[in-house]
């Protein structure tokens, strides 16, 4: 087997100590079955970046993290490189101008959806008309909106033939931030919509019971979450689809924040997974490296390493530096930064030596901030297929100093 077991958790990759520390303390806390760490893993929120842990009639409103349903969607167009290269930097203005990236829309086109009439947002009218109220709003504006942070649209190129990928990254924006906290409000007996003290890095994971009433309103409200992100990422990628002129023939569109009803060596499970992908066999999965890196689809596969991983793989890189010490210590008032390892003339050097047209990024974005995707790829090669690799020939961010609370 390429993991090795430490504690109890399975470790994918090289051991990070913060992350497995971490790791270790969800072991030990609520009824659980089994805790993973995925090759990309790095600290997050009580349960780390990577991390998977599976549950026996339990689920962690701090695991699914506050990016509800955060996840990836790629589509293989009917286009070639060689067909948009010559205009591809038109091409990344036009969806820089039309695609909204960080905080508010760059149009006042408000997109509409059948979800916003489905029956699972009577979970927050029941918590009170008020937070209802707020969050229906709150999801309405922001549908559709990629946000900051490492979220993206990507075009890529397939490096075996020359088609044309569209890939993009984002969750269920603020809707889903204020849903993570409202229930984080809720398990600590305070009102949905209280200011909370805030989550320490490595404090345990919150726990409910998933067939209280308080856990099964937040499965819903988490799956409702989930179904909003999908409509976002299948709203942008259409969005693209028509600034390309093209048609998709092919998709692969998969959450890495979220929950899942899973029966595991006959016991029903919960499988939290906080930046890891499914990969039950046949599975597909879309994995997106760096600005400066490959992607790839993969699929799972049917041995027993990917048993043992619960049908889990990695969703992205791995960051090996967090943002502060890449791009400095902003100062919100003043608009300035001051540190960081990583100029903006280092990014976009490196970049442009990809071959990369990029619009907005910050430098703690850039891909010197990330392993290598190939590398983490390498650990889990017993448990997944890799099927298309894609090389970014555009990429499209928010800029490198948008605030947005909901970035990550």
């Amino acid at each position: 087997m390429a993991y090795q077991t430490i504690n109890g958790v399975r470790v994918w990759g090289n051991p990070d100590e913060g992350a497995l520390s971490q790791a270790i303390t969800c072991s030990n806390t609520g009824k659980v079955v089994q805790t993973l760490l995925m090759a990309d893993h790095h600290k997050g929120y009580s349960q780390p970046i990577g991390g998977v842990v599976v549950y026996e009639g339990q689920i962690s409103p701090s695991g699914v993290g506050y990016d509800i349903a955060c996840g990836n969607k790629a589509v293989r167009t009917n286009l070639y490189a060689k067909d948009i290269k010559p205009g591809l930097s038109k091409i990344m203005d036009e969806i820089a101008r039309n695609i909204s990236f960080g905080v508010g829309r760059v149009n006042s086109k408000k997109v509409d959806h059948a979800l916003f009439d489905d029956p699972d947002w009577s979970v927050y009218a029941a918590i009170g008309t008020q937070e209802h109220d707020k969050l229906k709003s709150l999801a309405r504006d922001q549908l559709g909106t990629v946000g900051s942070g490492n979220h993206y649209v990507d075009i890529f190129e397939e490096a075996a033939t020359g088609r044309i990928w569209i890939g993009n990254h984002f969750g269920s924006r603020g809707f889903g931030h204020k849903t993570a906290s409202g229930f984080i409000n809720l398990a600590a007996g305070r009102a949905f919509l209280a200011n909370a003290p805030g989550e320490k890095m490595d404090q345990p994971p919150v726990l409910l019971n998933i067939d209280s009433e308080l856990g099964d309103m937040y499965y819903r409200a988490m799956k409702l979450a989930g179904r909003y992100a999908y409509a976002g990422r299948d709203y942008v990628i259409e969005e693209v689809l028509a600034i390309l002129g093209a048609e998709a023939d092919m998709e692969v569109h998969n959450h890495h924040n979220y929950a899942w009803k899973e029966t595991h060596n006959g016991i029903e499970t919960v499988v939290v997974r906080k930046g890891a992908t499914p990969s039950a066999p046949g599975q597909l999965g879309f994995i997106g490296g760096s600005m400066g890196d490959i992607s790839v689809i993969v699929k799972g596969k049917d041995t027993a390493e990917n048993r043992e991983a619960y049908y889990s793989t990695v969703h992205g890189a791995g960051r090996i530096m967090s943002r502060t010490q890449a791009a400095g210590k902003m100062n919100w008032k003043k608009r300035t930064r001051s540190g960081g390892q990583i100029s903006t003339a280092q990014m976009l050097e490196a970049v442009r030596n990809f071959g990369v047209e990029l619009r907005g990024a910050g430098t703690d974005e850039s891909p010197f901030v990330y392993r290598k995707l190939q590398q983490v790829l390498d650990a889990h090669a017993e448990t997944i297929e890799v099927l298309h690799v894609l090389k970014p020939i555009g990429v499209c961010m928010a800029g490198a100093d948008e605030f947005d609370p909901y970035k990550d």
